[in-house]
């Protein structure tokens, strides 16, 4: 077997970088609610504050971050947000150790976490554009997507696992720790970084705060794919704690079923990532985002009909196969769209402008799906987004629209020192 595509050493190390954050958070996956019901004896309207306000407040804060994140060299921007959330996260077991540990302390984590995330995403988002080839940007995305997916497989079960044997803190500590390593890995990512050119010499702009918005919704394409976006994406998650109560309460699944349901489904999530690079190549970008955007929309309704026992776990584990398979394969192609079709100078407005889209589309569709639980059954209200969500093709692009011709061109003749390297079968691309 041939040797995988290399994406060069400096990839790597980001690559590196993301990895075992991505590791860290899914180890430490679900930490803090259940610090809070452990350690603190939170309520269950506590628990739904720390999982639902603090991501939302972290949203908002992360909106000013955008404009910051887009005219500051994006390497610094990554290794201060890595040290930020490794600094709060770790006065979680220093509070836990002195008994000063408080909800509000874990509500600020929470709140800082969300918003450096998002910067964080902005700026790996731009610099990986600086990084890597044109013609790489999809193989790159394919192998954060891929860890992504084996990070939510693996890590949670060890981290329920080490919560068991050493304590409730241990896994906030791990996930801490793997912020700082994280930013060791960026550091060590060399090469000129150039600052980013801007002639307003001011702080920066109320109006530049919804550059990225406007960017959206101006670009016919990436208009619909944000818009489809918020829809699926926000349905599909708006279930995901509709399908918890269904299963462990109505139901009667074991714990460990349920947690069975999730984690082995992930398993398509490198399936679907590494066949993004393989399909792309054969079938074209804009075939692929219209079939597998289609394709994302028609499982959902499947979990309508989850009965008890065998069988009724069997259906959970493939309707989520068959969602996680086509999101993993339609994400890095979506977001190498998105680099594609942004202008250089505007690329981390667009990315905060869509993570913060996406934080309050899931929030408000949630907060309406568990509203309509509440009135109806979680299985009528899985029953009717699995409907819904039916509808979400018609938002797709229905024409190719090609990337900007002055970013292309600045990309190519960045990309001119380096051999062009094809894209080769898929088990040879993508080897993670």
């Amino acid at each position: 077997m041939a040797a995988r595509r290399s994406l060069g050493r400096q990839f790597g190390w980001l690559w590196a970088a993301y990895a075992v954050s991505a590791y860290g958070s899914g180890f430490g996956f679900g930490a803090l609610p259940l610090i809070a019901v452990l350690v603190l004896d939170a309520s269950p309207a506590q628990v739904s504050a720390l999982s639902a306000v603090g991501p939302a407040v972290g949203a908002l804060i992360a909106l000013p971050l955008g404009p910051w994140v887009e005219f500051r060299r994006k390497r610094p921007v990554m290794i201060a947000m890595d040290l930020a959330r490794f600094a709060v996260m770790m006065t979680i077991p220093i509070a836990y150790a002195f008994g000063l540990l408080s909800f509000v302390q874990l509500l600020v984590v929470s709140v800082v976490v969300a918003a450096a995330k998002i910067a964080f995403n902005a700026a790996c988002g731009a610099y990986l554009r600086e990084l890597v080839r044109p013609d790489d940007l999809l193989v790159a995305n394919a192998r954060f997507e891929s860890t992504t997916w084996s990070s939510i497989a693996v890590g949670p079960p060890l981290g329920g696992a080490a919560i068991g044997l050493f304590g409730p803190v241990t896994t906030v500590m791990a996930d801490a720790l793997s912020y700082l390593f994280s930013a060791l890995a960026v550091t060590a990512v060399r090469g000129r970084e150039e600052p980013p050119q801007r002639t307003d010499k001011r702080r920066v702009r109320a109006s530049e705060l919804l550059d990225g918005w406007r960017h959206l919704l101006a670009h016919p394409g990436l208009r619909a794919l944000y818009v489809n976006q918020l829809l699926v994406g926000g349905l599909i998650m708006a279930t995901e704690p509709l399908l918890a109560v269904l299963m462990l309460r109505e139901l009667g699944f074991p714990p460990w079923q349920y947690g069975l349901a999730f984690a082995a489904p992930c398993v398509g999530g490198l399936i679907g990532s590494r066949l993004a690079p393989r399909v792309v190549a054969r079938y074209g970008q804009h075939r692929i985002l219209r079939t597998v955007g289609t394709l994302r929309a028609i499982w959902l309704i499947g979990l309508a009909f989850v009965q008890p026992g065998a069988a009724g776990l069997a259906t959970v584990i493939a309707v989520e196969l068959a969602i996680i398979i086509s999101m993993s394969l339609y994400n890095p192609v979506l977001a190498t769209y998105r680099l594609e079709h942004t202008p250089k100078d505007r690329i981390a407005r667009t990315l905060s402008a869509w993570s913060i889209s996406s934080s309050a589309s899931i929030a408000i569709l949630s907060a309406l799906g568990g509203l309509l639980a509440s009135a109806t059954s979680p299985r009528t209200a899985i029953t009717i987004a699995g409907l819904l969500i039916l509808a979400s093709p018609l938002l797709l692009p229905r024409r190719q629209h090609s990337a900007p011709v002055p970013d292309l061109e600045l990309a190519t003749t960045r990309a001119q020192p380096q051999a062009a390297v094809p894209v080769k079968p898929i088990k040879e691309a993508i080897n993670n």
